[in-house]
């Protein structure tokens, strides 16, 4: 066994934060597309697929347990030996509809019962995942390192979403297209992902350290455990009480409220045929344009944004994000509107969009840190990311009724409608924030 001391960070932090992505862009993303072109509807599509954000909503609840019971490592390897036995299951159980039935856009959600099991599986799996996760780079580096190699873990989480919405899709694409069998080639994809996530837990079972700091809490007994529980309680008691908190809350559950809508309309959007109003795409082109090229803005997006608001703050950023984050969504008023037949049109506007929302996306996160600061900063920082998944299940579980009842150019002029919602909270929030934060 390679020597705990001697692990080098860049032989576990590049991976493990890969490895963090794919579960999550798997049952939140490539199981839309999927779905989608299975022949599910939209509205039964996009209320079971946000469900499955629900481990991501309430995760802090069981956060306080991956500390009392084993070591950070021991639930790594364990949630990630746990999903790549749910993948090869995913693999097993996919269904085979007939293309009649895909064709016909009516395949009963009821078809697919065991997946959406294995994916809740493989959703609670990744959030528990997650937790240890980042408990672990902070007990395993030093600050000196944990500053080095945080560039490094959200790059490595950034290629994660481009390997997840982008490669996968398009290897799913091509298949279809070589072999003519929709549910065989999303069978071939989730063995592919099987293999490569199965590799990867492989590699952390010898190459993740173990670091003399990676203890259970539980080694004092049963009085430890009351303590636990009772340092657990006042953790959210404290964050309810802080000042603004309900504020804060409303900002947090609406300023994302027309990504929330969007994001579960955009894969069904790009492939469907220009008769229902979508873009006829195939599912490899839209690995290109937004799992790819979409990505990659967003992350330009990102970055900029958390330049930006280095230099002038939160307070003064806040406006900007705000309008950066709801006005590229006329993107896809454009795309229905027009229904351009041009991949580079199609792109530009995919990559306005994606780059407005990475831009405005800083604004949301900055808050929840300028929110979290105090007192138990880690555990009310992981709260208020349990409201923003709850900001995006919520909304997003209508999102496909709505589309089908308003048809896609009216699902997203109502998008624009939400917009008005991000910039009111905005309005409100930003008279709390103080104008040195970001700055120092």
């Amino acid at each position: 066994m390679t020597n705990k001391k001697n692990i080098s960070p860049w032989a576990w932090v590049p991976t493990l934060y890969f490895a963090e992505g794919i579960p999550y862009f798997l049952v939140n993303s490539i199981s839309v597309m999927m779905f989608t072109k299975m022949g599910v509807p939209n509205g039964e599509m996009a209320l079971f697929t946000s469900l499955l954000y629900l481990p991501w909503t309430i995760k802090p609840f069981w956060s306080p347990f991956v500390d009392m019971f084993k070591t950070k490592r021991w639930w790594i390897i364990a949630m990630q030996v746990l999903m790549t036995a749910a993948f090869v299951l995913l693999t097993i159980t996919i269904p085979h509809p007939s293309p009649e039935m895909i064709a016909s856009g009516q395949t009963p959600i009821s078809l697919f019962t065991v997946m959406l099991f294995l994916f809740i599986l493989v959703a609670f799996a990744s959030a528990t995942h997650d937790i240890a996760a980042d408990g672990f780079y902070m007990l395993a580096l030093n600050t000196h390192h944990q500053a080095a190699f945080v560039g490094i873990r959200s790059t490595f989480y950034r290629l994660s979403s481009i390997f997840g919405q982008g490669v996968l899709l398009v290897i799913a694409g091509v298949l279809e297209t070589k072999m003519g069998d929709i549910p065989l080639s999303w069978q071939l994809t989730l063995l592919i992902t099987s293999v490569i996530f199965g590799l990867i837990t492989l590699w952390h079972v010898f190459f993740i350290p173990k670091p003399d700091s990676d203890k259970s809490s539980m080694g004092e007994g049963e009085r430890s455990a009351e303590a636990v529980f009772a340092e657990f309680g006042r953790t959210f008691a404290t964050y309810f009480k802080k000042p603004g908190i309900w504020l804060a809350l409303v900002f947090m559950l609406v300023y994302r409220l027309p990504e929330a809508f969007l994001i579960k309309m955009i894969n069904p959007f790009l492939v469907a045929s220009r008769e229902l109003g979508g873009l006829a795409l195939s599912v490899e082109q839209v690995g290109i344009v937004y799992g790819t090229i979409g990505i990659l803005f967003l992350t330009i997006g990102g970055i900029l944004g958390g330049i930006f608001a280095s230099r002038v703050g939160l307070k003064k950023s806040m406006w900007v994000m705000a309008v950066f984050m709801t006005l590229p969504c006329l993107s896809f008023v454009y795309l229905s509107v027009f229904q351009p037949t041009s991949l580079v049109w199609i792109s530009v506007a995919l990559a306005i969009e994606q780059f407005g929302y990475g831009f405005g996306f800083t604004a949301y996160m900055l808050f929840m840190m300028y929110f979290s600061e105090g007192e138990f900063k880690t555990a009310h920082y992981a709260i208020c990311t349990a409201f923003m998944a709850l900001s995006m299940m919520i909304p997003g579980m209508f999102a496909g009724y709505l589309q089908e009842w308003m048809g896609y150019e009216g699902f997203f002029w109502m998008v624009i409608a939400c917009c008005s919602a991000t910039l009111a909270v905005t309005v409100f929030a930003y008279r709390k924030i103080d104008a040195e934060y970001g700055l120092k």
